[in-house]
């Protein structure tokens, strides 16, 4: 059913159910996986002279994170005998990465972690799964 299925990652303890469950479904429907970590873009400003961190060492920390991030994904992946594209990006909001690239790669399946957060948390912070739902229509499963 299923012939190429999305696992975004942030590396969080959440996500790596979310990249089980994607493991798995791969396996069972004989899918190619992809994975994608979104980087931050770094926080330009008008007094760039307060930057605790200079530009270009932001943007390497973050690769390097987001490197290790889909790295860990394609060991995950190998360890089930299964192949595993990842990718980086940077994004100001993960969920249009994560939307574009699902769009790109012609996705069948989005298999993502939701962080579960509730109330005000969620009012500020807003759910990054609930914004890939809304504004696209592959299938999304989402793994709490």
């Amino acid at each position: 059913m299923f012939k190429r299925i999305l696992v975004p990652t942030d590396g969080s303890d959440i996500t790596a159910h979310a990249v089980d469950t994607a493991i798995q479904l791969a396996k069972i429907h004989g899918a190619q996986l992809l994975t994608l970590s979104v980087m931050e873009p770094f926080p330009y400003s008008a007094v760039s002279e307060i930057q605790p961190v200079p530009p270009q060492e932001f943007i390497d920390a973050q690769l390097r994170v987001a490197t290790q991030r889909v790295e860990a994904v394609s060991a995950a992946a190998a360890a089930q005998g299964l192949s595993c594209r990842g990718h980086t990006t940077e994004a100001l909001h993960a969920w249009e990465a994560i939307v574009d690239h699902a769009k790109a790669e012609n996705v069948d399946l989005i298999v993502m972690a939701s962080h579960g957060r509730k109330g005000f948390a969620a009012l500020l912070l807003g759910s990054e799964a609930q914004k890939v739902l809304s504004h696209i229509e592959t299938p999304v499963l989402i793994v709490k």
